[in-house]
Parts: structure tokens; sequence; C-alpha cells
């Protein structure tokens, strides 16, 4: 067979899907969409097929591509020829996992995230919640006020705080807990993101991070910048989230705005500011990275005191380099205004709306 028309018998008839299967990767049909299988294959290794099984992108970093692409970001070892031969092997295979079928979204077997959402009380002063991420996560009470306003907080069980996921209009999609010893999220829903602040009429930045009290404690030492939408996509990236985060891309390019990658200061964090600056140069939309201390999230910064130094540290003067689609990218966030939880100001109506 020519070369050529091989080259395009895989492409057409080998499934990325069946790919990841046969390396030992398995299916995450709770995550997954019909259009968008999530596969996993150990802790930090994420990667979604989509075009039908004929791409993939890597949901921890920034690679992505065809079904030769993918052999070889499994092994790298392997050269082209031997990526062909691996091929041959799996042309006209299917993936073994069955049709995806979303679960029920349920954790007790009769009430949706969103619905056992709205049956758990809104944070306030003194709530065991409001104390936890007061005193122990050093969340300023004005912003825990603010996002009680948003209803983006309230009350769990045994002292816990739930952090709501909202999809495109504003539904409750999923919920992250977190409380003094319990860190997880139920069972059944769908991961978009966490939100907090940015009124639409003024929204010029967009700040992702990776946990909503890591968000939370951006927000806190930049005063709650009323220009600045706070984000979290708990962790690893899935196909709602994605898809979310490009939607508030295409509204920055629009303003002329800039996406924030705040995530941790270790091996995964950056790989998810890397795969934030992906999106942001396929979007047009500039880029900037707020690196915390080195081992550290935003949280350890505002609980240990340090938010003026951090601030200090990373209001160098940015360096800007030409990026995919007309953006750009900054090694080194914007000085924006930074306080400690003592010297905060209130919040005030102006600086804050509803999340719709």
């Amino acid at each position: 067979m020519p070369d050529d028309a091989e080259l395009e018998l895989f492409r057409q008839n080998v499934n990325c899907a069946t790919v990841l299967e046969q390396s030992g990767w398995k299916l995450d049909a709770r995550e997954s969409t019909k259009r968008a299988p999530k596969y996993r294959r150990g802790a930090g290794e994420i990667i979604i097929v989509n075009h039908d099984g004929r791409g993939w992108w890597d949901a921890m970093g920034a690679a992505k591509g065809d079904v030769f692409s993918l052999v070889q970001h499994l092994d790298p070892s392997l050269n082209f020829g031997e990526v062909r031969k691996v091929l041959r092997r799996l042309t006209g295979l299917s993936p073994s996992c069955p049709a995806f079928t979303r679960k029920p979204a349920a954790t007790d077997g009769k009430h949706s995230p969103a619905e056992r959402w709205v049956k758990r009380k809104p944070i306030v002063p003194q709530s065991a919640a409001w104390t936890y991420l007061a005193n122990t996560r050093a969340l300023p009470a004005p912003l825990l006020a603010a996002a009680a306003r948003q209803d983006c907080i309230r009350q769990g069980a045994y002292g816990s705080a739930w952090f709501a996921h909202r999809d495109e209009v504003g539904a409750v999609s999923h919920v992250e807990i977190r409380g003094p010893n319990f860190k997880g999220s139920l069972r059944g829903g769908r991961k978009t993101l966490f939100r907090f602040g940015g009124a639409a009429r003024s929204l010029r930045r967009v700040a992702v991070l990776e946990a909503p009290i890591d968000a939370l404690s951006l927000a806190a030492m930049e005063e709650m910048r009323a220009d600045t939408l706070y984000l979290a996509t708990g962790g690893g990236m899935g196909p709602g989230t994605v898809a979310a985060i490009q939607a508030l891309l295409a509204r920055l390019r629009e303003a002329g705005g800039v996406v924030v990658s705040g995530t941790d200061a270790n091996a995964a964090g950056d790989r998810y500011a890397e795969r934030h600056a992906a999106l942001a140069a396929e979007s047009g939309v500039a880029f900037e990275r707020a690196r915390p201390p080195e081992d550290w999230d935003w949280n350890d910064v505002l609980a240990q005191g340090r938010g003026r130094d951090a601030g200090a540290r990373l209001g160098a003067p940015a360096i800007r380099a030409p990026a995919a689609n007309g953006a750009s990218v900054r090694t080194r966030p914007r000085q924006g205004r930074r306080t400690s939880a003592q010297t905060m100001r209130p919040a005030t109506e102006h600086d804050h709306v509803d999340i719709q």
C-alpha cells in the first residue's frame, strides 16, 4: 500500500480512544461527554479524546494532536516507522468501553448537587463554615460577606464549606467541599467553574486558580478588583471546564482583557498554567502568570501574612512575548493592589454583582 494511502487509513480507522485503552488508560465515565471522552491512567494523568476519535489533548498540559502524535506522546522513544507498526495492529479496532451514558447526578440516590445545594444555608458570621474560612484559611470578613451575597459558598456538615461550580446559565453543576478535616466533592456533578466577582459591565481580567479557597485568597490580596472574575477549576480541567473558560476568553478578547493563571507553585500547577496559556493563545487573549512562592499556593501566602511581600515580588515590570492569534504573554503579572486581611477595605455594591 502506498505510504500516503496507509497514513490516511490510520487517520480514518484508528480511534485515539483505542490507542489509550491499549496503553492501559481507563474511561472516566462520570466526567466524560459523548463528544469528549475523558481517560485517566494514574494520578495527574488525563487525556481527552475529541474530533470523533481523530484528535486528543492532554488536560494536564499543552500537548495535543492526531493519532500519530498520540502514540509518540505515550511512548516518546518511538520513531515514526515504529509508530506506524503500532497503528497497523490497531487498524479497525473499536474502543472496548460501552457507549457513554451519564450516571444519575446524585450521591444519596435522590438528589442532584444542585438540589442539595439549595437545602444548605448561606454562610453567616459565627457559623462553623465562616469560622473555618476566617480563622483557619484567613479569608477576611468583607470577602466572605461578598461571597455569601453572590451565593458561591454555603454551609456544609461538620464545619465544612461548600463551593459551587456554575454552568453558562448560572445553574449549580458541581460542588467542592473543604473543611477542617475533609477535602472532596459531591458525587454526580459535572465540573465547570467556581466563580467570584467580575461584574459583566467592567470585566477586563480573569484569574484562573485551582481551588476556590485559592481564588478567594487572591481576591482578598487584590482587594476584590472590580474588573476581575476569580475562577477555580477544581484542579484538572474536563470538557465542561474548558468550554466555560473558552466562553469567557471570547468575552475578554472583545474587551481587550487578560487572563491570569494563579495556579500553585509546583510541577502540577505549572502544567495547569501551560494549559491556561495555550487556551489564551488560541483565543487571542493576553496571558499572565501569577506564581506564588515555590511550593506554595495563594492561600498559603495569605494565611502566613506574606501578601505584601509576595505582591512586591510579583509586581515587577511584565515582559511581553508574542503569542498565537495576536495574543501576548506576560511572564510575570502586572502589579495590582494587594492588602492584608486586616487592612482590606469593605465591599461595596459597585464592586460586586451576583453571579447569574
